[in-house]
């Protein structure tokens, strides 16, 4: 019963960690974008009550636009697939003499020859779901999609809300137990370790330097937030200090 149990828990991280990569690109650009309109709000001095309905609106706005994206690229490309799929299906069964030399063309190119050569065609065309699935990867270079786009489109957003939820954190806090800490210094550091860790994430998903994704990542946080800074103290001063 206990190894039933544990099996099951095992496939179930297994089916969490397909999603991993959605999960850190949406928490990066939560962050990211969250971040800026904080930074751009701190720099044209407005109140932290209307930084943090900013920084809300910013968040499920963008979040929900941002999975919603995922959702229907992820859609768009199984469609894809299956249309192409479907036309190689067709064209196996109507023009088998074609598709044999197309594949007679694909691995002469990888350099069979002879024998060997035509064995090779024989193996694959002998089976259709084979030969379909051989010109869908090396004539058409399309992979099939096996997660769900709606799975990718969740994923996408919880992580935005997560993450991005960060730098808003110290604002809720000071606004409801109003004290005399620099809200946005301790804005900024909550919001460098979410980057730290988002950044250490991201180098499991991509299997990169720990240490030159998380400078990546801190470093483009880190742009935007100046970015946005300079933009809200321009625009203060152009807007509402005249």
């Amino acid at each position: 019963m206990n190894e039933a149990h544990l099996h099951q828990k095992s496939k179930y991280f297994q089916k969490l960690q397909e999603y991993l990569r959605e999960f850190v690109y949406g928490g990066i650009d939560g962050a990211v974008t969250t971040f800026a309109v904080v930074a751009g709000g701190f720099g044209a001095d407005l109140d932290a009550g209307i930084i943090i309905i900013l920084g809300f609106a910013n968040l499920f706005a963008d979040g929900f636009s941002m999975s919603v994206g995922a959702y229907l690229s992820s859609k768009s490309d199984k469609e894809n697939y299956n249309k192409h799929q479907e036309i190689e299906y067709w064209e196996v069964e109507n023009l088998p003499e074609v598709e044999r030399e197309e594949i007679r063309d694909i691995y002469k190119a990888k350099g069979f020859e002879g024998e060997l050569l035509e064995k090779v065609i024989d193996q694959i065309t002998s089976n259709k779901d084979i030969w379909v699935a051989e010109m869908m990867k090396d004539e058409l270079n399309l992979m099939e999609e096996t997660k769900s786009p709606f799975k990718i489109g969740v994923a996408t957003f919880a992580s935005f809300l997560i993450v991005g939820f960060i730098p808003l954190l110290v604002y809720l806090w000071t606004f409801f137990y109003p004290s005399d800490i620099n809200t946005f210094f301790w804005t900024s550091i909550l919001t460098g370790l979410a980057f730290v860790l988002i950044g250490a994430l991201k180098s499991l998903v991509n299997q990169t330097s720990p240490i030159k994704s998380i400078a990546e990542t801190v470093a483009l946080g880190l742009l935007a937030a100046i970015v946005a800074y300079y933009v809200g103290d321009i625009l203060e001063n152009f807007f509402i200090k005249q």
